[in-house]
């Protein structure tokens, strides 16, 4: 548990993607099995604990210290495992230090109620370092700023074999991944990748550069589609296995099994989820309706159907597609959706261009309806075969120029890992007036990123300075006609939500820029918001 705890403290500490990719490999070469694929599956989020809850972490810490220092604790350091590992009384040699392997096996097979002895016990004999690591597995959220394909990427460096090779048989092992890391060592052969509904990892596009990329590019070379406002989803259907992966791998089948019931092909789609009606797409503030939920039941479903605009065609019946030409996949991919018998599953169309100035006007006119179903364009090589990962050149994207407008800083709250000191998750808002004519201030979004770390910690003085109120994590900061702080907000897209007291729903704000200058009277209406949707 020690080793699995210092690379957690030192990815924590680590801004460099090289640098963590270092740690992460070098942990992989010194660690013995089991523990080190178990780390592996912890850092692609490829554990969870039924029996281990925040709960029982929270009534645990209670017992051992007062509820109410403990809650002045948790509000100052705003993250539940540092502040348990940080306040849980020190008892040295109380038991035997735990192997990460050890507590993994014992999380998967205890029931809750012995959970919660477990658990205790192993605080006893951990240091604040470990107990840390302990309750971000236990919890599943490591915030140590490693994605999943850091992880493999760090797997790929200590083999020596292409990152694709990983993703290719990822879905047909299992933690701790013995027989990958014995591969990767030269000790046996490659894991299979023949499992029946497998993920194949997913070609992605670069983001075009206007002023340089189109002087070297040939526009005869290029297809164009829109970029639609959904999620990347790859749909298989194979021997019997039909399975719903997002992008990144995770398996979503179980919350779109209307979708699942259409997959009724042999084969491997790439395309977009959207919530469509009758051919049209909603907003993806319709799909969001849909995402993150464990059940769906039949008034879900029929208010907001799912279905696949359908982008390339990886798999046909049993034969391989990717080493073929895109404009040879697209002739397949239109004769496979044309044969499809259902309306859950249509093809994106392309859009023909002879000019970049001529692509440059369809971008600016997205199709009709709300212009955030479209988020811009994307550029395919009609020579290009699919590769995994992000490759130089064959396809890149287009996305329309995000909006803007200056909003007022409202509420601030701590965040998460090596932000749990500072107040760096924001609730800004736009003027309205209100039934007697007066001007207020309504909230309209949320943002954490967009500013740098010497920003974050003006803004961090700025929220301790002029707080006005508390509410239990959250603090309000002075925000009027007179005084304020004002953000320049961007986001990509603007829909009507009812769960809104401003009625209105951004889609991915951030902060632009960080307005000192401007008074907060300034700030706009939300008015502006409205015509936005007009």
């Amino acid at each position: 548990m020690r080793a699995f705890a210092h690379l957690l403290d030192r990815l924590s500490l680590t801004a460099s993607r090289n640098a963590k990719l270092t740690l992460i490999e070098d942990f992989l070469r010194g660690t013995p099995d089991p523990d080190r694929g178990y780390a592996l599956a912890a850092l692609t989020g490829a554990l969870s604990f039924d029996a281990a809850k925040p709960a029982f972490i929270r009534k645990a810490v209670e017992a051992r210290m007062d509820a109410q220092l403990f809650a002045w604790s948790y509000d100052y350091v705003g993250d539940l495992a540092e502040t348990v590992a940080l306040v849980w009384p020190e008892r040295p040699g109380a038991n035997r230090e735990p192997e990460l392997s050890e507590v993994v096996e014992a999380l998967k097979t205890t029931s809750r109620g012995e959970a919660q002895q477990l658990i205790e016990g192993w605080l006893d004999a951990l240091d604040a370092d470990g107990r840390w690591a302990l309750l971000k597995l236990m919890t599943g959220g490591l915030r140590v700023g490693v994605s999943s394909r850091l992880a493999k990427q760090a797997c790929a460096n200590l083999g020596g074999v292409a990152i694709g090779e990983i993703e290719e048989v990822w879905h047909a092992i299992e933690p701790p991944y013995g027989d990958l890391f014995a591969w990767l060592e030269g000790r046996s052969e490659r894991p299979s990748p023949d499992a029946p509904g497998r993920f194949r990892p997913v070609m992605l596009a670069q983001a075009i550069d206007e002023a340089v990329d189109f002087a070297k590019l040939d526009p005869a070379a290029y297809a164009a589609e829109w970029k639609w406002d959904g999620i990347r989803v790859q749909a298989v259907s194979e021997r019997g296995e039909r399975r719903l992966y997002t992008r990144t791998g995770d398996d979503i089948s179980a919350t779109f099994p209307d979708v699942l019931d259409a997959l009724d092909f042999e084969g491997a789609l790439d395309g977009e989820l959207l919530v469509m009606r009758d051919g049209a797409i909603a907003s993806f503030g319709d799909l969001q309706q849909r995402l993150n939920r464990k059940t769906v039941d039949a008034k879900l479903m029929a208010a907001y159907p799912a279905g696949i605009r359908a982008y390339d065609l990886l798999l046909d019946g049993e034969e391989d597609l990717r080493a073929l030409p895109f404009v040879e996949r697209r002739r397949r991919l239109e004769a496979f959706v044309g044969g499809l018998k259902t309306t859950r599953i249509d093809l994106s169309p392309l859009q023909p261009f002879e000019t970049w100035e001529g692509l440059a006007a369809l971008r600016a006119d997205p199709p009709a309806g709300d212009p955030a179903i479209a988020e811009g364009l994307m550029l395919k090589r009609w020579d290009s075969s699919y590769e995994p990962g992000r490759p130089k050149g064959p396809w890149f994207k287009w996305k329309r120029d995000p909006h803007l407008i200056d909003a007022v800083l409202m509420y601030a709250q701590r965040g998460h890992g090596k932000r749990s000191s500072f107040y760096s998750d924001y609730t800004f808002g736009v003027w309205r007036e209100d039934e007697t004519g007066e001007r207020r201030l309504t909230p309209v979004g949320k943002a954490y990123f967009g500013f740098t770390d010497e920003e974050l910690k003006a803004i961090d003085k700025f929220v301790r300075d002029h707080t006005v109120e508390r509410f239990g994590p959250v603090r309000s900061v002075r925000a009027d006609l007179e005084f304020g702080l004002v953000f320049e907000v961007a986001f990509e897209g603007l829909q009507r939500s009812t769960r809104h007291k401003s009625g209105v729903a951004m889609r991915f704000p951030r902060i632009n820029r960080i307005r000192w200058d401007k008074p907060a009277r300034e700030a706009d209406e939300l008015t502006t918001l409205e015509r936005m949707l007009d």
